[in-house]
């Protein structure tokens, strides 16, 4: 089945190097849909090109010997504009190719349920040896076995040979979960923590839940935490604009434990005042009022005129 071009080195057994030093795609002209960068043999990152979807979220494949789990299904449905499936089914071609074995399983999943995550489940119904699980609090819950104690309670998920540990992260979506991969050391954080925006709609649950994942970090060792988008430029303390389809001077997507705790530190800060709090690599939204919502979308609808009269200057001059 054919790969979108990335560029990227093929899929193979020696690639170890298990880098994250990328060029991300970010909006430029002539970008693939999907970038594909393999960060080792059995661990695959995704991004969806900005021209497509202003989100540009992260995606994650990682295989195991029995079954494979997709991280999220992008924020757009349409598989002519953004083949999901066809580069999913292209890269577990590959792995079987390499791992021989019948009714090999995909689990595809979500980090949370926003319809940025969830838009491109559609294009995997139907898919043989594949579980959907579906984007609502109770349905992945009941998935992964949280029990009563959720969300402070963990579990573990087997990929065969690889097993992952989930933990419950609301506070931003009531069905977020974070996962932590001991075989990358990822810590897979979804929408929690990343380096733009960290809008948390129920903040004491989002301060429990950096409380969580920091304590799990000083007890397991964790390379990179991971979040799905990237906002921020690499100016301190600037983010771009809601809505931009170009971002050139984006930071690296991963961030460290010590960031981790320093988002944990300052969301602490903050919790006795609504509103938008800006901190060098990140901003907490505290549980953004009307007025913080409307000032958001104006800059973001400003930037996207001046986005449009550029181009129309610039073919007049």
């Amino acid at each position: 089945m054919p790969m979108p071009d990335t560029g990227e080195q093929e899929l193979g057994s020696a690639m170890t190097d298990r880098s994250l030093d990328v060029a991300w795609i970010h909006g430029a002209p002539g970008e693939p849909a999907i970038q594909v960068h393999r960060y080792d043999d059995a661990t695959v990152i995704l991004r969806q090109s900005k021209r497509i979807n202003y989100e540009a979220p992260f995606l994650f494949l990682l295989f195991g010997a029995d079954r494979a789990l997709l991280l999220d299904t992008g924020a757009t449905e349409d598989p002519a504009a953004f083949p999901l499936r066809e580069t999913v089914d292209g890269l577990v071609a590959q792995w079987l190719e390499r791992h021989p074995r019948e009714g090999y399983e995909l689990v595809v999943a979500h980090t949370h349920g926003h319809g940025d995550h969830v838009a491109g489940d559609a294009q995997f119904a139907g898919r043989p040896h594949t579980t959907v699980v579906a984007r609502e609090a109770e349905a992945v819950r009941e998935f992964f076995g949280f029990g009563a104690d959720w969300p402070t309670g963990t579990v573990r998920f087997e990929l065969g040979g690889r097993e992952l540990t989930l933990i419950g992260s609301p506070g931003h979506h009531a069905a977020a979960v974070t996962y932590y991969d001991p075989a990358t050391g990822f810590l897979l954080t979804g929408d929690t923590v990343y380096p733009g925006r960290l809008y948390a709609f129920d903040f004491p649950a989002f301060v429990a839940t950096l409380d969580r994942l920091v304590a799990f970090t000083a007890e397991h060792p964790v390379t990179h935490v991971l979040g799905c988008h990237i906002e921020m430029t690499r100016t301190p303390g600037r983010d771009y604009p809601i809505g931009a389809q170009y971002q050139p001077d984006e930071p690296a997507p991963q961030m460290t434990p010590a960031q981790l705790t320093a988002v944990r530190d300052a969301a602490a800060s903050v919790a006795d005042r609504r509103g938008v709090h800006r901190f060098d690599d990140f901003l907490v939204y505290n549980e953004p009022r009307k007025r913080d919502m409307l000032r958001l979308t104006a800059r973001g609808l400003a930037h996207k005129t001046l986005a449009r009269l550029r181009p129309a200057a610039a073919a007049g001059r």
